[in-house]
């Protein structure tokens, strides 16, 4: 058997707001972070994020975090693209705490991937939904940084 391989797509740029605690439960804390807007780029696609969407998550007491972003996409020719972008961060007690701070903490110190999903009308950009995309994400204090990957 052959592992698949990785194509880089392009680097999104998320601004995002200020978190919403919806509930707290036994389990742990559902909260919703509001998208603002950002930028993406790469070799074969390039835009900007429109604002609206919303990254809702599910915080567990250990601190894992379960994330389900969903944002709207916008290239530069004018294509809307809407996205639904599910994964898990992770990482030690102390580095979870640092990223809640707003610390600048190196991405190597935690685990965030995720795997987007695109929805696009027919057209030059479809190919986004006939293929399996995996990304590696950094989150920062007003940003999140989501790097993808098209499975080869």
């Amino acid at each position: 058997m052959i592992p698949p391989d990785l194509e880089f797509v392009f680097e999104l740029r998320v601004d995002i707001g200020p978190i919403v605690e919806v509930r707290k439960t036994s389990s742990g804390l559902e909260r919703h972070i509001p998208i603002m807007g950002g930028t993406f780029s790469g070799p074969r696609i390039s835009g900007r994020v429109l604002p609206g969407g919303a990254d809702r998550q599910f915080v567990e007491e250990s601190g894992l975090t379960l994330v389900d972003a969903q944002y709207v996409l916008e290239t530069q020719d004018g294509v809307r693209i809407e996205i639904e972008n599910r994964g898990v961060r992770d990482g030690s007690p102390a580095v979870l705490q640092r990223l809640a701070a707003g610390e600048v903490v190196d991405p190597k110190e935690y685990y965030f991937r995720t795997t987007p999903r695109f929805h696009p009308r027919n057209g030059p950009y479809e190919w986004l939904k006939k293929c399996v995309f995996v990304a590696s994400c950094e989150r920062y204090a007003n940003l999140v940084v989501v790097k993808v990957w098209k499975v080869l």
